[in-house]
């Protein structure tokens, strides 16, 4: 039993070892450029670290970069493989107190941009090293300034009118014995009575467009209707500013849509080219059909819009001149809801205008639509300038680039 045992040690030392010599190689083994089938740990860390839609950087105790992904890059963390200040001084001191630090990391404007905001949580990992993982809340910033502004601008244009009433209403008491007074005190009640039910209408219609409801099922309309039942409603506008809206001849283009909401953005055009014109000049309308598209322009002889305001006149609220637009009756919002409409219908509102030459909006609706409901991000994000000098296009976020150079 001594000699067998004897023999079988040194068997079994060899098998032991062949053993050990087999897992080490298969530890080391790598597989070679070609072959998939095996992929790393480390090599997954890898990717998931540069696909991450946040900026990943690793710092070491010293504040060295480790590790950091493109996005890192591009949200300014790092920059030639140097840290932020801030996130440097922010690990530093999630180190020394280990916790989580929260820190701004906003970037200023470049190149007439608006600042990035760039918020980032800087973790302790141990052993030294720390994380800074970072996310561009510009959005988000942009979103709440947007309410903010616009919870402002309502509660400032609701406010104007309803004072407005208490005020005539308190003259018109004070003025019961004098009936022509009563009667004009009456008239201005009336004015501002209507001005308001006006601006919550519109206010409706815009948080109806905006919001996440579907437009009902679209029909065949005929563009020739359309246009006379918007020049209908703004007859006596029209008439009451000594102003003639002239309009081609009929042509029988069809076009998809929503019959109510249509007509209400060109009467809004047909207003507003009203409104900004003065007594005598001409406003036309036109229709035509390209590319698939049916275009609807409103041009106007009137004061003309500033090439810097462009974008800005389909804001809510927005007017170019505050004085005018009170005195006309106007909410601010008449723009807002032709951009809305167009969107909300796959198609886009595009401005020509010159200081002192006039105005041309034009509404283009695809001649085949699809009802689609488009929330207020992606309208904000779809609007740019037009290659025409002068112009800018607001909307159409389903039309390629390709298409729009073959309709501009």
């Amino acid at each position: 039993m001594g000699t067998l045992g004897s023999l079988l040690l040194p068997i079994g030392l060899v098998l032991v070892g062949c053993l050990i010599g087999l897992l080490l190689g298969r530890r080391r083994y790598k597989p070679p450029a070609g072959d998939r089938s095996v992929v790393t740990v480390a090599e997954l860390l890898s990717r998931l670290v540069d696909s991450a839609r946040n900026g990943i950087v690793v710092l070491n105790q010293f504040g060295d970069v480790v590790l950091h992904n493109e996005r890192a890059v591009d949200l300014g963390v790092v920059r030639a493989k140097v840290p932020d200040a801030r996130a440097r001084a922010a690990a530093q001191q999630a180190l020394t107190e280990n916790r989580v630090i929260e820190v701004d990391l906003s970037q200023p404007t470049n190149r007439g941009r608006a600042p990035r905001a760039v918020a980032a949580e800087v973790r302790p990992l141990g052993d030294g090293f720390i994380s800074v993982d970072a996310v561009d809340e510009s959005e988000a910033v942009r979103l709440e300034t947007t309410r903010r502004d616009f919870v402002a601008n309502v509660s400032h244009e609701l406010k104007t009118p309803v004072g407005a009433l208490a005020l005539l209403a308190e003259a018109m008491l004070d003025a019961a014995d004098e009936p022509e007074q009563v009667r004009r005190f009456s008239g201005k009640i009336l004015h501002e009575a209507t001005r308001l039910g006006t601006l919550v209408t519109e206010l409706i219609a815009l948080s109806r467009l905006q919001g996440a409801e579907r437009l009902p099922e679209l029909t065949t309309l005929e563009v020739d209707d359309l246009v006379q039942e918007a020049l209908s409603r703004c007859r006596l506008a029209a008439e009451s500013a000594g102003i003639e809206v002239n309009t081609d001849a009929n042509d029988g283009l069809t076009v998809d849509g929503d019959r109510m909401l249509l007509v209400t953005a060109l009467s809004n055009l047909i207003d507003n080219a009203v409104s900004y014109s003065p007594a005598g000049s001409p406003v036309s309308v036109s229709r035509r059909s390209t590319a698939g598209y049916i275009e609807i322009s409103v041009t106007d002889r009137g004061i003309g819009i500033e090439q810097e305001f462009h974008q800005r006149v389909f804001e809510r609220f927005f007017r170019i001149d505050q004085a005018r637009s009170r005195a006309t009756g106007g909410t601010g919002l008449g723009l807002a809801i032709v951009k809305h409409v167009a969107v909300n219908h796959g198609g886009s509102v595009r401005l020509w205008s010159s200081p002192g030459t006039g105005s041309t909006f034009t509404l283009r609706v695809p001649v085949k639509a699809v009802p689609i409901p488009v929330s207020a991000d992606a309208i904000h994000s779809a609007g740019g300038v037009s290659a025409e000098v002068g112009s800018a296009e607001i909307g159409s976020p389903r039309v390629s680039a390709a298409q729009h150079e073959g309709v501009q």
